[in-house]
């Protein structure tokens, strides 16, 4: 089983969200959707920028609370290297 930690952002440079999954398709959709009221769903948080894939849980829950720590500059240069268009990621994950 894979786990993914990954960044949403409402817009280049916007408000950003990171979360982790053990399902990213299904957990971005219910972003996308809005399935799931929070967050997300209030500030309209629900472009795919950045993910990354880890092999266990635990590593990926420690990546997500090590990136919610980080500072935002951080966070916009952690993105800018994977996705220096912010493109939205959802196409790519979702093929």
């Amino acid at each position: 089983m894979n786990f993914f930690v990954y960044i949403l952002a409402s817009r280049r440079n916007g408000t950003l969200y990171i979360g982790m999954t053990d399902d990213l398709v299904r957990r971005i959709w219910e972003h996308r959707t809005g399935t799931v009221p929070g967050f997300t769903s209030m500030y309209d948080v629900k472009m795919l920028v950045w993910y990354e894939q880890h092999e266990t849980r635990e590593s990926a829950f420690m990546r997500e609370r090590q990136l919610k720590k980080w500072n935002r500059s951080w966070k916009l240069e952690l993105i800018e290297q994977m996705n220096p268009t912010w493109l939205d990621l959802w196409d790519q994950i979702n093929a």
